[in-house]
């Protein structure tokens, strides 16, 4: 899937990152978060990633991801929206808020560190301007919650899943070997939902292993 994109060239490139990458406080919490997890589920444990975009078209570049508010002090970070992490009172904090980057000339923070990565999902430059298009369009609900009824917390992986689901690129998705996506299906879920797949229930469901 991976590719040069050069001068002029739409494209619309999907990263794996480990979650944690840089930090280990993260990491360490992704990786009990997950032997929790399985254990739960009764299967072998799996190495969790966060995913992000990076989309170029007419000779701009942009990132699109959900991060932190507090993880990039650049000033032009090309937000969308931003919400609460875990509880809608918490995010009166800046510690406890999010945000939707649509990023020009953006960076992905610890890009070094993405696995199976980049992956070349699309050179439609129509759907790299439908994808930066909705990213205006996306819930701003809360980080590591249910509150779509979606049966899956939402959160950063829930993000690229929705926008790519939306213009059917997911079938077109190499996973890093051993890899796991919370959030994935919540997104997956709500573009099922608002473009009125029968499949979807709307109540709230227990939550399910993502891909």
């Amino acid at each position: 899937m991976a590719g040069a994109t050069t001068a002029g060239e739409a494209s619309v490139a999907l990263y794996w990152l480990p979650l944690g990458a840089g930090g280990r406080s993260v990491r360490f919490n992704g990786r009990v978060y997950e032997a929790v997890a399985a254990a739960r589920e009764h299967r072998p444990a799996r190495d969790l990633y966060h995913s992000a975009l990076e989309i170029y078209v007419d000779n701009a570049r942009y990132v699109v991801e959900m991060a932190p508010v507090w993880n990039d002090r650049s000033t032009q970070r090309g937000v969308v929206c931003e919400a609460a992490v875990g509880a809608r009172v918490l995010g009166r904090s800046r510690v406890f808020r999010y945000e939707v980057r649509r990023w020009r000339d953006g960076h992905i923070p610890d890009i070094a560190e993405a696995v199976a990565s980049p992956q070349i999902l699309t050179r439609d430059a129509d759907v790299a301007w439908r994808l930066l298009a909705a990213v205006s369009a996306v819930p701003a609900v809360v980080w590591g919650r249910d509150e779509l009824c979606l049966g899956e917390m939402w959160n950063s992986n829930s993000l690229i899943a929705w926008l790519l689901a939306r213009e059917e690129l997911v079938g077109r998705i190499t996973w890093p070997a051993n890899g796991r996506a919370p959030g994935w299906v919540a997104g997956l879920r709500l573009a099922a939902r608002q473009a009125g797949s029968p499949r979807v229930t709307p109540k709230c469901a227990e939550p399910v292993d993502a891909p």
